[in-house]
C-alpha cells in the first residue's frame, strides 16, 4: 500500500511539474505533450492524485504519522523530479525497476 501511495505521489508531482511555465520540459512521450497543452485538466488530475495518496497514507498510518510521512515523501520526490527531469534521468524503465524493487521489499518485510 505504501508503494502504491509512493507511485501516486510521484505521478501527482510529475503532472503538476509539467504544468509549470518556468520548468525546462522535454516532450519524449505523448502524454507529456498532452499535459502541457491541457494545463487545467492536468492540475486537477495532479491535485486529485495528491489527495488520493494522502488518504492512502492516512489509511495505512495514523493522522500524525501519515501526514508526516506524506510530506517527507512529497519533498523527497519533488526534489528528485525537479533535479533529475531536466537532466533526462527520469524514464519509464528506471521507474518501473524502482517500483518493483520497492514493492518486493514491502511485501517481504511486511
Amino acid at each position: 500500500m505504501i508503494t502504491i501511495a509512493s507511485l501516486i505521489v510521484f505521478l501527482a508531482f510529475y503532472t503538476l511539474y509539467y504544468t509549470s511555465k518556468r520548468a525546462a520540459l522535454s516532450y519524449d512521450l505523448g502524454f507529456e505533450k498532452w499535459m502541457q497543452k491541457n494545463p487545467k485538466q492536468t492540475k486537477i488530475t495532479g491535485l486529485i492524485l495528491l489527495l488520493t495518496a494522502y488518504m492512502m497514507w492516512l489509511f495505512t498510518q495514523s493522522i500524525g504519522c501519515g501526514t508526516l510521512m506524506f510530506f517527507i515523501q512529497l519533498m523527497t520526490i519533488g526534489s528528485l523530479i525537479i533535479i533529475l527531469t531536466p537532466l533526462k534521468k527520469v524514464n519509464s524503465k528506471v521507474l518501473l525497476a524502482i517500483l518493483i524493487i520497492a514493492a518486493l521489499l514491502e511485501f517481504y518485510y511486511n
